[in-house]
């Protein structure tokens, strides 16, 4: 695809499309790590698990601990202090991020935000950081999580999409589980370069990527 479609609609993944919200996860995993297992936390395994659902990672986080069967706790805990940590560090807004929120609410374009992270955190993010989206939608809100494509189509049905406008519906994703679920959508699944190379998103199902949502702004506003 050369150049995106003037979207009738355009639906956004959170952390690394809109904020990059890493400090603030790393900090409540590490704390309610700590607080269950009384040792430090391994590192974030970003190759496999960037962008999976809560649940896998806490899985992931408390089998290192010793017990994967506190995995559920850890989830709960870590949502718990997630709260916290974004009142006190809350993530930084990303590149045209601002910029194409307030350009599709002057046009009155239908938009919002499907995440696999807790819709707290992504409403109190959304708060702390001062950008306009209405629609924020966390893993809690779905059937199933991402690499499914019902989170986004979920969130399409919430903006009022109708099914022959997917082909001019935008989904920005940056990671290779997000870009799989938009990918079987029937949108328009458009690559975000945070975290992977353009060739493993376009290998995973985006038709375009850009370096950030500026340079996606630049080029919608000139459609």
């Amino acid at each position: 695809m050369n150049t995106l479609p003037y979207p009738k609609a355009v639906l956004f993944d959170f952390d690394g499309v809109v904020v990059d919200s890493f400090k603030c996860h790393r900090a409540a995993w590490t704390s309610a790590f700590k607080e269950i297992f009384d040792k430090e936390i391994c590192p974030f395994p970003h190759a496999t698990h960037a962008g999976k659902a809560p649940a896998v990672i806490a899985t992931y986080f408390a089998t290192f601990g010793g017990d994967a069967s506190k995995g559920p706790l850890l989830e709960r805990l870590k949502e718990e202090h997630l709260k916290r940590t974004v009142k006190t560090t809350p993530p930084d807004l990303l590149p045209g991020a601002f910029d194409i929120e307030a350009f599709l609410t002057e046009k009155k374009i239908p938009h919002g935000i499907a995440s696999n992270a807790p819709t707290s955190f992504v409403k109190n993010s959304v708060k702390e950081t001062g950008i306009g989206f209405t629609v924020c939608m966390g893993v809690d809100m779905f059937s199933e999580p991402k690499p499914s494509p019902i989170p986004y189509i979920t969130l399409a049905e919430k903006l009022g999409v109708k099914k022959e406008d997917f082909s001019k519906t935008i989904i920005f994703e940056d990671s290779l589980t997000g870009i799989r679920a938009a990918a079987q959508t029937g949108m328009v699944a458009v690559g975000v370069l945070t975290q992977y190379s353009e060739k493993e998103l376009l290998e995973n199902g985006a038709v375009k990527v850009f370096p950030t949502l500026l340079e996606a702004y630049q080029e919608i506003v000139s459609l």
